[in-house]
């Protein structure tokens, strides 16, 4: 498929289950086409807030609404996404230069989301405190109760548009919560379809609010507002800690982002894992948080497979993201291309070696292997979020392990071994929040508990963690008099 032409349509502001004209609006361009595609609401620190106290009112609606028919919207929804999931993965690949195939692979596990979240939903419950094991607590019965918070605000980045905006919004509507949802500028498309169809799934009116606009205006107002009870955003570290700083006593779960490593051993059988690694470093352009970016190969078999890393790199297929068989398509902008270039550039002027790329193609940025790298340069020890991989030659995988923790950023890693004793030192020794052993740090599932330390952030993301931080505790306690 490739790209003709695209409907012009103006993008209101969603509050209040009603689509509200803004005061101004924006372009919005696709970053392959550099076609303008859509018009978008700009929101202002008054339309914001209207959205916030639409979410305050419907919350009183959620919190009673019995746990069966949230679950039923969010099946509902499931349906209705089904029905629509090639649309969805088209403006997917439009607005963020996603390749097909790689959105369909995000709309499919969107939906997994959404029926984990309906499932969630049922399976909310408290527990019996045995308060007699103190002997102040004799003749008493305990049990505590999960309760929303509220208001939740939802911040989410442009890389993977509708997962991850499931991802908040699913189980703050499971755990009775309302939303105020402020997606990214550049991927906004998706989040306006996620409102039509929540809206026909038969949400209450108030419970999702979709504001649209500048991250400082829009992003800002959410994170101040006392009404909203808790924060969940998705972004850079920088971002994160201001929202932190910020938020006073809101429940706040931040995922930041990293430099995820990934060690191969001596043992490893490289041509049954190259083609996946290739994929981790390269899929989406690198624009992904759990990205291999960082390889640590045993001497022993560093140049087999660098050999044989290059030639699957070699392979892959650049250009338009409506095509078919695209693999690698443009950055998310020209802005955050340039920079890419220049920290490929510090690199090789530290005295890496350029083992392919680095160079444009097709308006796209060739998928860069660069071999020992500085830990100092900047797409060593920063998050490159961008089509490059540096691969390190390492003398023993005590070694590995200590230059994947040399970092600020503790997200996933990965080892390749077959080793038991190798594995499990490497999951005791790793500074993550997951290690996954004979794979990339790049696997994720949306059930799984999903975070990281460092600078990586706080809290868990993953249905059920996630709506840890989206429901409040409350504990009952019962005087039984004496018989």
């Amino acid at each position: 498929m490739t790209y003709t032409s695209h409907e012009i349509s103006k993008k209101h502001l969603y509050i209040g289950g009603k689509w509200e004209e803004a005061a101004s609006y924006e372009p919005l361009y696709s970053p392959y086409h550099e076609t303008r595609i859509a018009d978008v609401a700009n929101a202002s620190v008054e339309e914001t807030k209207q959205a916030i106290a639409a979410a305050t009112e419907a919350a009183k609606v959620m919190r009673e609404l019995p746990a069966h028919q949230r679950a039923g919207i969010l099946e509902q929804l499931v349906r209705l996404l089904e029905e629509r999931k090639e649309e969805a993965a088209l403006l997917i690949a439009l607005e963020g230069s996603k390749p097909l195939k790689a959105a369909r692979a995000e709309v499919a596990r969107t939906i997994e989301t959404y029926k984990f979240s309906a499932e969630e939903a049922k399976r909310i419950h408290g527990e019996t405190v045995p308060l007699d094991a103190a002997a102040t607590g004799e003749g008493k019965f305990g049990y505590t109760i999960k309760e929303p918070v509220g208001v939740v605000g939802a911040i989410t980045p442009f890389n993977f548009p509708m997962n991850l905006v499931a991802h908040k919004v699913g189980p703050a509507l499971a755990a009775g919560n309302t939303v105020v949802l402020k997606p990214a500028e550049q991927t906004p498309l998706s989040s306006f379809l996620l409102a039509e169809l929540l809206e026909q799934a038969g949400l209450p009116a108030g419970a999702l609010n979709v504001v649209t606009g500048d991250g400082k205006t829009v992003g800002d107002t959410i994170v101040t507002d006392d009404r909203v009870k808790a924060l969940s955003f998705t972004g850079s570290p920088a971002v994160g800690i201001s929202i932190r700083s910020r938020a006073g006593l809101k429940k706040v779960t931040l995922e930041l982002g990293s430099n995820s490593g990934l060690i191969i051993d001596k043992d490893t059988d490289i041509p049954a894992m190259i083609d996946r690694a290739v994929g981790g470093a390269f899929g989406n352009q690198g624009q992904v948080c759990i990205s291999v970016q960082r390889i640590y190969v045993h001497e022993e078999i560093f140049d087999s497979f660098v050999e044989q890393f290059v030639a699957a790199t070699a392979k892959l297929k650049l250009g338009d993201p409506l095509e078919e068989d695209t693999d690698v398509a443009a950055m998310i902008s020209e802005k955050e291309q340039k920079r890419a270039l220049e920290w490929i550039a510090e690199a090789v002027e530290q005295g890496a070696e350029v083992a392919y790329g680095h160079e444009l193609a097709d308006g796209c940025l060739k998928p860069t292997v660069l071999l020992q790298v500085s830990p100092q340069a900047r797409v060593a020890c920063r998050e490159v979020f961008a089509p490059v991989v540096m691969i390190n030659r390492v003398h023993d995988m005590e070694e590995a392990v200590q230059a994947v923790n040399d970092s600020d950023y503790g997200l996933q890693a990965g080892i390749y071994t077959t080793q038991l004793d190798t594995a499990f030192r490497a999951i005791r020794q790793l500074e993550v929040g997951g290690v996954i052993v004979n794979d990339i740090p790049s696997f994720r599932v949306d059930q799984m508990p999903y975070g990281g330390v460092k600078q990586s952030g706080i809290g868990r993301e993953g249905v059920k963690y996630a709506m840890e931080d989206m429901l409040e505790t409350k504990f009952v306690v019962f005087n039984q008099p004496r018989l």
